[in-house]
């Protein structure tokens, strides 16, 4: 038995995880033991242990004598990441096409083919999550030129903080309008050409886009 309880909780943790991401647990919302136990047939110190991880992860808040909750999203802090990012990231974007070579030109449109070839939502309309793993990874490309570690490091850190934000722009945000492989593809496209202004105001564009689809939604929840 105690060879199994990491098993189910690690199945519980994904489960709840990707509830979150999907947009399905909303900011804010409950979650209450005996609910999830009874939902995914285990027992609650399974469940508290799930609940536990994703707390030190960000996803969750753990809160003395209220339990646990859908970790809530904040318009002052969504703006200060954001502003962060773009100077951040916009930069380290700069220096990989000032320094980066062929091989990290031919990598960042390799990345672009397997992100273009992958796609965004599943045929229940679901999320792909296999989507955000390959987009994490076009984005960590675009940067890897820059020639510099810590620069690097702070940029990947940043864009780390934003994994929520970005998975809630769409069923948070209700941002469905938005042409986001286009975006991809304009970028990749300056970056070839080496247009660092064109392809540093499309990464600017880029971020705060995402961070936009949300603001409407925390600013209407602040003020409830």
């Amino acid at each position: 038995m105690a060879s199994e309880k990491p098993t189910r909780a690690g199945t519980v943790y994904t489960r709840i995880r990707d509830e979150i991401f999907q947009g399905d647990l909303h900011p804010g919302q409950r979650l209450r033991l005996v609910e999830l136990a009874q939902r995914f047939s285990v027992s609650q110190s399974v469940v508290r242990e799930a609940l536990t991880r994703l707390s030190e992860q960000g996803l969750v808040l753990a809160a003395p004598q209220q339990g646990f909750s859908v970790v809530t999203v904040s318009l002052d802090d969504l703006n200060e990441l954001t502003e962060a990012r773009i100077a951040i990231e916009t930069m380290v974007l700069r220096h990989a096409m000032t320094r980066g070579d062929i091989r990290w030109e031919a990598a960042v449109v390799a990345a672009h083919h397997h992100l273009a070839s992958t796609p965004a939502l599943l045929p229940d309309g679901a999320m792909n999550s296999e989507w955000f793993t390959v987009h994490e990874q076009f984005h960590q490309a675009l940067l890897e030129g820059c020639g510099n570690a810590r620069l690097l490091t702070a940029a990947l850190g940043l864009r780390d903080a934003a994994t929520l934000y970005r998975r809630w722009s769409r069923p948070v945000g209700h941002d469905f309008d938005r042409d986001v492989a286009g975006e991809h593809r304009e970028l990749v496209d300056a970056v070839v050409a080496r247009d660092a202004d064109g392809a540093t105001a499309l990464l600017a564009h880029h971020i705060d886009r995402t961070s936009q689809a949300l603001r409407a939604v925390i600013a209407n929840d602040e003020s409830a």
